[in-house]
This record gives C-alpha cells, structure tokens and sequence, in this order.
C-alpha cells in the first residue's frame, strides 16, 4: 500500500542546526509566574536568566529543527508551518512525538508501541493513523522535544 502525502503530515527536510559561532542571548526569566485563570500581582524580580539554546537545545550536536506541513497533529499542539526542535540522541519511547521515516516519505506521528507492533498515531481524528507493517522500510530520526509557532 503506497502512502501519499495526504495521509502523511510531511515535514520539509531542511535539516537547520545551530551555528557553532551562533552568538548566544540570555533573556531574563522573572521570578513570577503568570495565571492563566484569575490575574495575580505581578512580581518584576528578575530570578535568573535563560538562554533559549541552552533550554531548548540539551545536545545540540544532535538536535535539528524541521518545519511542519499538515494538519494531522493539532491534537498534540503542532500547526501547519509550526518548527519542531527534534532531537536524535533521545531513546524514542512510546506515546512521544517523533519523525518517522516510513517507506521514504517522512512524517510527524505519536509513537505507539505495543509488543513488536507498532504504530504511528495521528492527533487529528480527520486523518488516519499509520499501523507500521514488518515488510515496511520504517526508521525513527528523532524526538520532538519543542514546538515553536506564533500565536
């Protein structure tokens, strides 16, 4: 069975990592926290401050950014033209978000693993997910560990 890119929430591989030399930019990081139920006083107290690649980036030796294209994963958070920090070294696990390579085509999919099944699941009850077949060519590239879109 031939898997088209409607059925597949396809990332553009533009595989974007961080510069080496890329200067680095701490932002402060207020004690306060904000509601997101009733307003609270605010506390302008700095507490610390954090750099966005240290934060996002744990092993930037393996992490990479991809550009989502689809619609299959809005349950989990990830719109059409959304960037995903994917990151390599981690062990995929069950019930995390990953980029699979199925068949050549790749996708963004909730892994779910039960025995040796295993299947790639959708967050969009429009689209169907994805049972990997053992006659398959199937290959996890990485973790989702940050989604990254405009409000």
């Amino acid at each position: 069975m031939a898997l088209d890119s409607t059925t597949l929430a396809k990332v553009e591989l533009t595989v974007m990592q961080p510069h080496p030399d890329a200067p680095k930019s701490a932002l402060p990081l207020f004690l306060s926290k904000v509601t997101a139920g009733l307003p609270a006083q605010v506390d302008d107290t700095v507490h610390d401050y954090v750099d966005l690649n240290d934060y996002c980036l744990p092993h930037p030796e393996s992490s990479f950014l991809l550009r989502v294209s689809g619609q299959s994963m809005l349950g989990a958070g990830i719109h059409d033209g959304d960037l995903l920090v994917v990151d390599r070294s981690s062990k995929p696990k069950s019930g995390q978000v990953v980029i699979a390579a199925l068949d050549g085509e790749f996708t963004v999919k909730r892994l779910a693993r039960q025995g040796q099944a295993v299947q790639l699941v959708a967050e969009n009850p429009e689209y169907p997910s994805i049972k990997v077949r053992p006659d398959q060519m199937f290959m996890i590239w990485g973790v989702v560990t940050f989604v990254v879109h405009r409000l």
